[in-house]
């Protein structure tokens, strides 16, 4: 398949530029790959959509202020892009400047303190501090990551809305999405109707805003992201399973951390790197539905829920939603892919 088969257009408005008052507030399109019909609902409908005995599994990485700003010694302005925090000392960034950096290089950080560019590959930077801890700076001087077609710098109120309500485990350098539009009340709905919920960890790389470059998509090579399952999410997988319970994965993000953990056809405890890359022809081990935000024209996010309801269902349920005015990525409606739901 070609990359140029998830294409959809989209005009520029609706792309969502500001998160709506209220997290449960936002639309949600019901999509039925079995009936291959769609419904128009809202977030708010999700427990009376689903079913007791029903499990939901989120998320739980945390979204760290990972954009910071830099200067070279000589007075140059960079950009830095957490990537990946790999120790106390050490962490992988993308960066920005007017001249590339090289190896060897200092450059001075917004606490006062000094790092080296120990490596450098592409816009990729390893940069090594001798005193102090990149997680201390980031929560001090870092800056909400906003994606990129969010046209406007980040504020203070993104600190606590492009976060979910359970991020406990930071890591993450964007925000899994999906899980923003779930609060409080709406989790009490959930366990006043017998629908349980668990957790696994992905912390989404800067990776995730990337294009596919390549036309055919099987070459595609994937961004690793850290990715951990816990014997207790197994385990309250398979208590789902047998009860004859759904399994229904909040984000691409967690359905991807059960797949990379079920790889083999059966769900184990998993605490690893993940380059896990579902497109069309892929089978789903674990997961029977997905709620998810819509996606980015010829992502591999796109190529993901195409996996799961067909290509041709997910393009046509996508031009309804851009007719129908739905808001778009990261603070944008939702789709929940759950086959059987519709008539």
């Amino acid at each position: 398949m070609r990359t140029s088969d998830f294409h959809y257009e989209l005009p520029e408005e609706l792309i969502a530029q500001e998160p709506l008052a209220e997290r449960a507030a936002s639309r949600m399109l019901l999509l039925d790959p079995k009936s291959q019909t769609w419904q128009d609902q809202q977030v708010r409908e999700l427990p009376g959509i689903l079913r007791p005995g029903d499990l939901l599994v989120f998320n739980d990485t945390r979204v760290l202020p990972a954009r910071l700003h830099a200067r070279k010694v000589t007075g140059g302005a960079v950009e830095l892009l957490l990537e990946r925090l790999i120790d106390d000392r050490e962490a992988l960034f993308l960066a920005r400047a007017s001249k590339a950096l090289c190896s060897g290089m200092q450059l001075l950080l917004a606490d006062g303190s000094m790092a080296t560019v120990r490596e450098r590959q592409g816009m990729q930077i390893w940069l090594q501090r001798d005193v102090g801890d990149w997680l201390a700076l980031l929560e001090a001087h870092g800056e909400v990551p906003l994606p990129p077609y969010i046209r406007r710098p980040a504020d203070a109120a993104d600190r606590e809305r492009y976060q979910t309500i359970f991020g406990r485990e930071p890591g993450a350098v964007a925000a899994p999405t999906a899980g923003l539009h779930f609060d409080a009340a709406l989790l009490t709905a959930f366990a006043e109707r017998g629908i349980t919920h668990c957790f696994v960890t992905l912390h989404v790389g800067a990776g995730t805003f990337l294009p596919v470059r390549e036309d055919d998509i099987e070459k595609h090579q994937m961004h690793a992201e850290i990715s951990r399952v816990t014997s207790e999410t197994v385990q309250a997988v398979q208590e789902t399973k047998a009860r004859g319970g759904r399994v229904i994965a909040v984000g691409t993000t967690a359905c991807r951390a059960l797949e990379s953990a079920a790889m083999d056809g059966s769900l184990r405890p998993f605490a690893d790197e993940t380059r896990l890359f579902l497109y069309p022809g892929k089978k789903f081990h674990v997961i029977d539905a997905l709620f998810t935000n819509f996606h980015l024209p010829e992502s591999t996010l796109m190529m993901l829920v195409s996996a799961l309801a067909g290509r041709e269902l997910i393009l046509a349920a996508y031009r309804h939603a851009v007719a129908q005015r739905y808001r778009f990525f990261s603070y944008g409606d939702a789709m929940l892919i759950l086959p059987g739901s519709l008539p």
